[in-house]
């Protein structure tokens, strides 16, 4: 096992930076120099590339992955009396927009390895108010998606994919995105392809986009060379040229991205070895080279009593390491607590949301950056070194 690091001498690692080129800046002053940086050029050419990426389906780009995903549910025609089956492990958004659009959101437990929900307590949460499923792609590692659209064709029920930290992840060879049925990408900043904040959905056909694209809008339908008309209430979602070309910039590099993050996930994996989780008591993701995209990488700490992760978290800080939790269970906050939901409704979830941490994880790290974390880890959980 390796000795800890000095952060005295090496810079703070965060455990998540975005990665922007000078092209891509350059990109973007000529966009603030052009005079158009709402919609515009700039947004229509991502989207374009973005429908070639997934195999000629229907995209459209938005101010947030929040967003997309609302949209999605109002385009799937979920509503008032209607309920959606989610995860509690996400971030509030996920719930959030079932509750936007009126409907109300029905957690189902997670499997304790792939940390997704799991599909058999998905399937048996399903009652006949169930309108659609929101499956999360967590940490970019996809659902099983065949089981997945078994069940949501069995019971005749939309899919809305918060496939939110997923882009560049496959199931069976196929990009997430490229088939099923409403997809929905997030670029938020730590996101593996950012325009700052935005994201996109990906729709089934021209009908369904040009009902996202009113919604997306203050539900403006143009007619004519000057007129407008409005038949349903939407907003403001639009994204920017400014997002745009930022997004553009990062599309060209996905492919790259996408394969150094596994060759980094490669390499924790490496430095942990085979004997890691029997001598520290946590547990690493699963190892899935074909499907996930390592948006993230988490360990499930071990259960020390109250303070764990905050002393864990600490103790990395004080070695110079930036970590983070993804995520605290959503039926426990106070919004849902208020809704009926309690401790103890869904143990896995509970115990994951309480220990998970995540760990560096970034385009512009490097394999010494990955050992230098795999020595803190350790001498934390394993050689129980008090940080100086």
């Amino acid at each position: 096992m390796s000795a800890p690091l000095s952060a005295a001498v090496l810079p703070f690692l965060p455990f998540s930076r975005p990665t922007i080129d000078e092209g891509t800046i350059a990109a973007v002053g000529d966009v603030l120099r052009s005079g158009w940086i709402s919609s515009g050029p700039r947004v229509h050419d991502f989207e374009q590339q973005l429908s070639a990426y997934f195999g000629g389906r229907p995209v459209l780009t938005f101010n947030s992955g929040t967003s997309t995903m609302e949209i999605a549910l109002r385009v799937a025609g979920v509503g008032a009396g209607d309920e959606v089956v989610t995860t509690p492990i996400s971030w509030p958004a996920t719930a959030n927009v079932i509750l936007a659009v009126g409907a109300t959101p029905v957690f189902a437990d997670i499997d304790p390895a792939a940390r997704n929900i799991d599909l058999d307590q998905l399937e048996a949460a399903i009652t006949p108010r169930t309108r659609a499923l929101i499956p999360v792609h967590l940490a970019g590692l996809p659902v099983d998606m065949d089981r997945l659209y078994a069940i949501a064709a069995r019971h005749r029920l939309r899919v809305v994919e918060d496939a939110a930290q997923a882009f560049g992840s496959r199931w069976h060879g196929r990009r997430v995105g490229a088939f099923g049925d409403l997809v929905s990408f997030s670029f938020q900043a730590n996101k593996n392809l950012t325009t700052g904040e935005g994201g996109c959905l990906v729709l089934n056909d021209a009908g369904e986009a040009a009902l996202a694209a009113k919604y997306r809008l203050q539900g403006v339908t143009r007619s004519g060379v000057d007129g407008i008309d409005v038949d349903l209430p939407g907003g403001k979602h639009n994204m920017s040229d400014i997002m745009a070309a930022i997004g553009l910039g990062q599309f060209a590099n996905i492919d790259a991205v996408t394969a150094h993050r596994r060759a980094l996930a490669r390499h924790y994996f490496a430095r942990f070895g085979a004997g890691f989780e029997s001598a520290s008591g946590a547990r690493l993701p699963l190892a899935d080279f074909e499907h996930g995209n390592w948006h993230l990488f988490q360990i499930i700490l071990p259960d020390r009593g109250p303070g764990t992760r905050a002393g864990f978290m600490e103790a990395m800080a004080c070695r110079g390491i930036g970590t983070g939790f993804h995520y605290a269970p959503i039926h426990l906050f106070s919004l849902y607590r208020a809704r009926g939901y309690a401790e103890g409704m869904f143990p896995v979830a509970e115990r994951v949301g309480r220990l998970t941490v995540t760990l560096p994880m970034f385009h512009a790290m490097t394999f010494d950056d990955v050992e230098r974390v795999v020595a803190a880890v350790e001498s934390i959980l394993i050689h129980a070194r008090v940080p100086r």
